[in-house]
């Protein structure tokens, strides 16, 4: 399957171009990788990459991040 260019606000990024690094909120069986975009995030599953990642502009990934930090989620 081939994947599409990540588009938000910024420049085109291929999913092949991302640099995936595991989230310290994952554990062995449930595993979330993120990758930093110009505009954002992108996520995926670390057991299903081929699938490929869903990308959230900066104040959407923030949002979430904070609402994880303050166990709001």
């Amino acid at each position: 399957m081939e994947h599409q260019p990540t588009k938000l606000e910024g420049p085109t990024v291929h999913p092949s171009e991302l640099s995936f690094r595991k989230s310290s909120y994952s554990n062995p069986q449930n595993c979330v990788e993120v990758a930093d975009l110009p505009e954002g995030a992108a996520i995926r599953d670390s057991k299903r990459p081929e699938v490929g990642p869903l990308s959230f502009p900066t104040i959407e990934w923030r949002a979430f991040l904070d609402s994880v930090k303050g166990e709001q989620l």
